[in-house]
């Protein structure tokens, strides 16, 4: 169920969603105006993070940064610029569309230092130790299996590697009368 609606994000981003979703959505976020103002439209239209977790991130040149749940590509495309010639990004989704969305944003901003990939997060396809830096922008309340996730991201982060994670939590479970079939939190 959460795969087919960050899909229908990523296919149709001006169609109603159970969540925000665009480029007003990432400025309400903190997302810098100017810093928006440089990215492909591909990359914002379907942006559904919950912070702006590439902005606190230390991401020094040259680094190798994993952006898990990279979605549109948007955190992606901005650690690619910090990083630099030297630096690359893999951007991780579970959603075919959102990576193909990414995909396309970098093309068009003419990144050749990113590259995105269709994976789990509880089975990263990536080397141990091969990540300095991971962002993880909201997916860790849409996923049970977060165990598996931090596990993951311990695998393929090098010694004195950082993750860089936001998240939404309920400060206390939902009362009965709000509780859905649809509820995404794990």
């Amino acid at each position: 169920m959460v795969r087919d609606a960050y899909s229908a994000a990523a296919e149709a981003p001006a169609a109603p969603h159970a969540f925000p979703v665009g480029r007003e959505f990432a400025a309400s976020l903190g997302y810098a105006a100017e810093t928006l103002a440089g990215l492909p439209p591909a990359s914002l239209e379907a942006f559904s993070g919950v912070s702006n977790v590439a902005a606190i991130a230390q991401i020094p040149a040259g680094a190798t940064v994993l952006d898990l749940g990279c979605g549109a590509g948007l955190d992606s495309l901005l650690a690619a610029r910090r990083t630099g010639a030297a630096g690359r990004v893999v951007g991780l989704d579970f959603s075919a569309a959102m990576a193909a969305r990414a995909r396309a944003a970098a093309s068009e901003a003419g990144a050749v230092n990113v590259v995105f990939c269709l994976a789990d997060a509880e089975q990263l396809p990536l080397r141990d130790r091969s990540i300095d830096v991971a962002l993880v922008n909201g997916i860790f309340n849409l996923n049970p299996d977060r165990g598996l996730i931090f596990s993951e991201l311990a695998r393929v982060l090098r010694d004195g590697g950082g993750v860089y994670a936001a998240e939404l939590v309920l400060r206390q479970p939902l009362p009965p009368g709000e509780r859905t079939a649809a509820d995404w939190f794990a």
